[in-house]
């Protein structure tokens, strides 16, 4: 196994972005593509690193930028200054996820025919944003992601395969939320799964997050359980 990285940058016209994708480059042939969304904090080498473990899977992973290349490692408080502006313009946010996922679609490792998206965080929400903008993949995964849907809106019909991987006690996502969340979906008639991990709250695949006060802990226990749970699902996925 011989775990290969380069730098993509793309752009929209006006701004310019910049993802990390990550292959196995002792495997011949195109294989699945996974989108990797990124926190509050934007593409940092945690993202990178889930994208390396996908990789290890069989699989080209890009850890997607939707904030722009000019604000990498900028501090937080500008990082939120972002997150806030695309929460609250999801059209806009839409966009840049979708030209994300044709970014990685074009890479020469991906078979464009066979693609997801995880995300963690606020990158929960864009994976299932992906999902909710009708956009060609086959699953999105989200790791203790944000549920509100757009605009408190329903969308019509969702085709991707979805699979959320919550904290119950997270206090970003209570549990009036994750019914209005299950909702939606059934509504849209989505194919989707919960998996609910109890006595524990946000970022639990963070092992940096340490935060009581705020509800953002790491959880071992959590975070095994749920990549293994995404493991099987890309497989169920893309198998055959």
């Amino acid at each position: 196994m011989s775990i290969q990285t380069r730098l993509v940058d793309y752009d929209d016209g006006q701004i310019r972005y910049e993802g990390k994708l990550a292959w196995d480059d002792t495997r011949s042939g195109q294989r699945p593509g996974v989108l990797v969304a990124h926190t509050i904090r934007g593409r940092t080498a945690f993202e990178e690193g889930k994208a390396e473990e996908l990789a290890k899977l069989g699989y080209a992973a890009l850890a997607l930028d939707v904030y722009g290349k000019s604000e990498l490692r900028t501090d937080e408080d500008n990082m939120r200054r972002h997150m806030m502006a695309l929460k609250a313009d999801r059209e806009e946010l839409e966009r840049r996820l979708s030209l994300s996922l044709q970014t990685l679609k074009q890479q020469p490792e991906v078979d464009a025919s066979r693609t997801a998206a995880i995300g963690f965080c606020f990158g929960g929400l864009c994976a299932l944003d992906l999902a909710r903008g009708g956009e060609v993949l086959q699953g999105a995964v989200s790791f203790h992601g944000l549920l509100d849907a757009p605009g408190g809106t329903v969308a019509s019909s969702i085709d991707t395969r979805i699979l959320v991987l919550h904290g119950w006690d997270d206090p970003l996502a209570t549990p009036d939320l994750v019914l209005a969340w299950a909702d939606e979906m059934t509504k849209a008639g989505a194919d989707w799964q919960l998996h609910a991990y109890g006595a524990t709250v946000h970022a639990f695949t963070n092992p940096a997050a340490n935060d009581k006060a705020r509800g953002t802990v790491y959880d071992a226990s959590a975070d095994r359980r749920s990549w293994l749970a995404m493991t099987n699902f890309l497989d169920e996925l893309f198998s055959g």
